[in-house]
């Protein structure tokens, strides 16, 4: 019999708590757009040769990784290598200080520590 269960790295919240996270994410947000910050969002799957490019054994080991035809693909695993891919194909358009917030969910493959939000 299939144990019903989520696989490491991602995240479930039942309504209560998604309903106070969202309370919460509101917040954060605000403040941000405040200070005269920018939204942004990258796609959560990237190309696995951009988004292990430079990293080291252990952090290749904690991917979810998947082949779609050709692509070699992978789950995010942070925000700061999408950022970097945005800003280098964006980089003619953007106006520097980039100041911009990034709120998105990312995947590694292990378990996170009780009472660590891993998003």
């Amino acid at each position: 019999m299939i144990k019903p269960s989520i696989l490491p790295g991602f995240m479930e919240l039942l309504p209560a708590d998604q309903m106070l996270f969202n309370k919460m994410l509101d917040t954060i947000k605000a403040t941000y757009e405040r200070f005269g910050f920018i939204p942004l969002d990258t796609p959560t799957i990237e190309k696995s040769e951009v988004l292990l490019a430079k990293s080291g054994g252990e952090t290749e080991k904690q991917v979810y990784r998947f082949a779609k035809g050709d692509n070699d693909l992978s789950l995010r695993f942070d925000l700061t290598v999408p950022l970097a891919r945005y800003v280098a194909q964006h980089y003619n358009d953007l106006t520097f200080p980039f100041r911009r917030y990034h709120i998105g969910k990312v995947f590694r493959g292990k378990r996170t520590l009780p009472g660590i939000l891993s998003v």
